[in-house]
């Protein structure tokens, strides 16, 4: 593995979902799997409610439904590992939370269907399929542990076997490996226990698949070349069970304003500019788990953009193992028909290495460009255009997802290499955090916040249902500032865009953000 693989593999448990560290000996390598889409299937009053943004999982037997729990995990066995691949172990750890003194025994089984984390409950593995037993339709028990009420305990699983069988296509639906955890012990007051779940702000206590290879070792290719769109074969995801038909969403259209254009205007009229920031999920993996460019970039021409600030691009890495910066701006001058200048910042500093980065794109030449090496791991990147005859500096950056001290301390950082940026600044990026965060509250001391300055004049676009006004995510952490120094730059508007398609998936975990300025 080269450098920056390293790099990258090192990082996984903060950032990423799966994650390849050397390991030593006969072993070979070893792949972690953070995203175990876990969610609480509780029973009784409980059985129609989904708990998976619980902090929390828990387990617990008794005789009242209402208070029986169990755990549902699924990690992508599929897409990570190639089918038929030989491990020499696979373990799953959990991390105890708390709980009740009593000692349990712990049963890891087979979960025989698949099921959509943000939706299954006792009842149902999907808003459209039940289970054909309440609670997860359980096949075999794989492994079992003893679980106690000590606070930071690991319980270790070994589902080696299961793994393998996954791996080797024994279950018809998927390569996926789905697993129920249950309390297996009588019905006891004191069997309640808490682990830490896959929403934990400490990623070092998340659910975790650790499966090691035996020999020979798989190869994990970094510099193979790119394989033409067209041709270019989807990763196969998880089968969801089969949605009830619904009517598709029409797409929610910009506010109607002047129309996007790089052509030089008549003397003395302003220019709108209309820049996007979209947090891409590791280059286009869809709320379905399937690896989808195309899918993303679609929605990225309808919403017309002039400039685009992308996160968690990737470049020869597992998630897609393409050259994603140029695979988008391809795939944007292919569906504009305009041409795309660009610049990609790979996150570790090592800006056109191989890894995860940040992308700019722009139907505007770029004039220059520059990179900045956060602490951390991050890094901002910035280029600079003229539009209507004025300078207009893009910067962007991807703060910490976990740690509040650290997302302060990067964005002090980005803003003061800012102030050798020239005017007119705008800065973007997914800052993983919501608006009244420390963090936040340094950006606004030198910069406007477009889509508050938009909503003040009403002039904030979202859709029917989204909450809180404005989110990008499970809140609004993807923003769009523009320094209260630039005096060349007025927000005409703000938007958040709905980008479900008729099942409910969207092509990135995250929404795309637009404003549209006027450039004087």
């Amino acid at each position: 593995m080269n450098a920056t693989l390293l790099r990258f593999a090192s990082r996984a448990a903060a950032a990423l979902a799966v994650s390849l560290v050397a390991a030593g000996g006969a072993a070979g390598q070893t792949l972690q799997l953070t995203d175990s889409s876990a969610t609480v299937l509780r029973g009784g009053a409980y059985a129609n409610t989904n708990l998976s943004s619980d902090l929390l999982l828990a387990t617990r037997a008794s005789g009242d439904a209402t208070y029986v729990r169990r755990i549902a995990l699924k990690f992508d066995t599929h897409n990570t590992i190639p089918a038929g691949t030989p491990i020499a172990s696979a373990l799953l750890t959990l991390t105890v939370a708390g709980g009740n003194a009593e000692p349990r025994p712990i049963g890891a089984y087979r979960i025989a269907a698949s099921y959509q984390e943000g939706e299954a409950t006792w009842s149902r593995r999907s808003a459209s399929a039940t289970w054909a037993a309440g609670g997860g339709d359980l096949a075999e028990l794989v492994a079992s542990a003893t679980v106690t009420d000590a606070p930071g305990s690991r319980v270790v699983f070994d589902v080696t076997a299961l793994v393998q069988r996954a791996i080797d296509g024994a279950f018809v639906t998927s390569r996926y490996t789905r697993i129920g955890l249950v309390d297996g012990g009588a019905s006891s007051r004191d069997s309640y226990k808490e682990y830490f779940s896959d929403e934990a702000a400490d990623v070092l206590v998340r659910p975790v698949l650790t499966v090691t290879y035996a020999q020979p070792t798989p190869q994990v290719p970094v510099t193979a070349p790119v394989v033409p769109p067209a041709t270019a074969p989807a990763p196969v995801t998880e089968p969801a069970p089969a949605p009830a038909p619904v009517p598709e969403p029409a797409p929610v259209l910009p506010p109607v304003t002047a129309p996007s254009t790089s052509v030089e205007p008549a003397a003395g009229a302003p220019v709108p500019l209309r820049v996007l920031q979209y947090n891409t999920h590791h280059g286009g993996f869809g709320t379905d788990g399937r690896y989808d460019p195309d899918r993303l970039a679609t929605w990225m021409a309808k919403m017309t953009p002039d400039v685009i600030l992308l996160n968690e691009v990737e470049k020869y890495t597992s998630w897609g193992n393409q050259d994603q910066p140029a695979r988008y701006k391809a795939l944007m001058e292919a569906k504009t028909g305009k041409t795309w200048y660009s610049v990609f910042a790979q996150e570790f500093g090592a800006w056109t290495a191989n890894g995860k980065g940040h992308l700019i794109l722009s139907t505007y030449p770029l004039e220059s460009t520059d990179m900045f090496d956060v602490s951390w791991d991050r890094a901002a990147a910035a280029a600079r255009v003229t539009v209507n005859g004025r300078t207009i500096s893009l910067m962007v950056t991807h703060l910490d997802p976990d740690d509040y001290t650290r997302r302060l301390a990067q964005s002090k950082q980005v803003m003061l290499w800012g102030t050798g940026v020239a005017e007119n600044r705008i800065l973007t990026g997914d800052m993983n955090a919501w608006p009244d965060q420390t963090s936040i509250a340094e950006f606004v001391k030198t910069y406007y916040d477009s889509w508050a300055v938009a909503e003040k004049a009403g002039k904030a676009v979202s859709f029917s249902g989204l909450t809180p006004s404005g989110a990008t995510k499970k809140g609004r952490i993807d923003y769009i500032f523009y320094s209260k120094q630039s005096a060349d730059l007025t927000v005409v508007g703000s938007q958040v865009f709905d980008t479900r398609d008729a099942n409910g998936v969207m092509p990135s975990d995250h929404r795309p953000v637009v404003t549209t300025f006027l450039v004087k």
